[in-house]
């Protein structure tokens, strides 16, 4: 429904996650007995959790993990990882850096040009680790690292910018050609980001396998103040999961939807798989993990832009092991942790055998859900209000 902002200007309402909640139907399934298996193209996944392609977030070692655990780690291939041999050295620096000095010298670090031969160094380290490698790239430099990539054994290769489109316009270089970069391209390639039916629509069209979906949301973003850019989760989960079921229809051909940032806690992701995801790619979650390689840090993708940083770096600590993150079990009473288990047991009270039931429960709108009968958790500082 559309609503009079103004004269002349009319809008629509849009949804973040704490605004719904999801209702409980005539059935529930006992825990153990849900499925909470999902696929992107070929590829399949145990748990819908995909690690973003962060350099605080995923290393080759946390990548490899990341496959053990039955999800998926994407490895950032224009990242601290791919121009420096020692980017442990890089990562200390970064961790150390006070916030002053923070921007600048991500500015600095990430200067230095990305080396081709680490590329591969570093896609034969998860694999040498038993783990898929799933790999990260911008438009402009897909053509060149992807081929680098595909020749290094890359499982997937994922093209992601703040915003991406089929009709972008330059003039100082060639726009990538997505639909040709598919067919020449044997592994799944997921696309991001984008935030509306129409754009994810085409974008499906060039032939990808997966679909990220949300501008802004993340925790160390700062588009959406910076360029005032995005649309609440909820609602654009639902919108191009809409698109994904349209373009399903019409040509017997399934895009995965993924959630691409604004998730914290375990409720968030059932609340975007209940939306309409396929899978969630979740960021700063994983970075309180005791392996992550942004020890206790967390940072923006596009902080280190020489001429607009839209990023900044967050201290989110260190809680536990990416298995207990991930698998539990939990020490903490917030969501934190154990996100499968959370999962699996919110897909059970709803009555959800798989993924794909989860999808189609019952949401309600809910502003309230948070603060509703939590007058002394949040006083106390306790449970959802730590």
């Amino acid at each position: 429904m559309e609503i009079e902002l103004g004269f002349g200007k009319k809008v629509r309402r849009a949804y973040g996650f704490d605004e719904i909640a999801l209702v409980p139907s005539l059935a529930t399934i006992e825990t153990d007995d849900v499925e909470t298996k999902t696929s992107i193209g070929s590829l399949k996944l145990d748990i819908p959790i995909i690690a973003s392609a962060m350099d605080s977030v995923v290393d080759p070692s946390t990548a490899a993990m990341m496959s053990q655990f039955g999800g998926l780690g994407v490895l950032n291939l224009q990242g601290v990882q791919t121009r420096y041999e020692d980017a442990n050295k890089v990562l200390d620096e970064i961790a150390a850096a006070s916030k002053g000095d923070y921007v600048p010298l991500m500015q600095r670090l990430y200067e230095k040009p990305v080396k081709k031969e680490l590329i591969e160094k570093r896609i034969q380290e998860i694999k040498a680790k038993k783990g898929v490698a799933a790999v990260s790239v911008t438009p402009q430099a897909a053509e060149e690292y992807g081929k680098i990539a595909a020749s290094a054994g890359a499982d997937v290769v994922v093209i992601q910018a703040t915003v991406v489109s089929t009709k972008h316009k330059a003039k100082n270089f060639k726009p990538l050609d997505v639909a040709k970069f598919c067919a020449g391209t044997k592994v799944p390639v997921i696309i991001g980001n984008c935030v509306t039916y129409d754009v994810a629509l085409e974008l499906m069209e060039t032939g990808i396998s997966g679909l990220l979906v949300g501008i802004g949301p993340g925790s160390a973003c700062t588009s959406r103040g910076v360029l005032g850019i995005g649309v609440p989760m909820a609602t654009t989960i639902a919108d191009c999961a809409a698109a994904r079921d349209a373009y399903f229809k019409k040509t017997g051909r399934y895009v995965s939807v993924i959630g691409d940032g604004g998730m914290v806690v375990g409720g968030d992701i059932c609340k975007a798989i209940a939306c309409g995801a396929d899978a969630v790619m979740i960021g700063s979650p994983l970075t309180k993990a005791k392996e992550a390689p942004g020890r206790g840090f967390h940072w923006g993708m596009a902080t280190p832009n020489a001429l607009l940083p839209r990023g900044t770096r967050i201290k989110v600590g260190t809680i536990g092991t990416l298995k207990e993150i991930l698998l539990g079990p939990a020490k903490y009473d917030d969501g934190s942790e154990n996100f499968v288990g959370a999962l699996k047991t919110s897909m059970g009270t709803l009555g959800a055998a798989n993924i794909k039931e989860m999808q189609k429960v019952e949401i309600v709108i809910a502003p309230s859900i948070l603060t509703e009968g939590k007058v002394f958790q949040k006083a106390q500082s306790l449970g959802m209000y730590k």
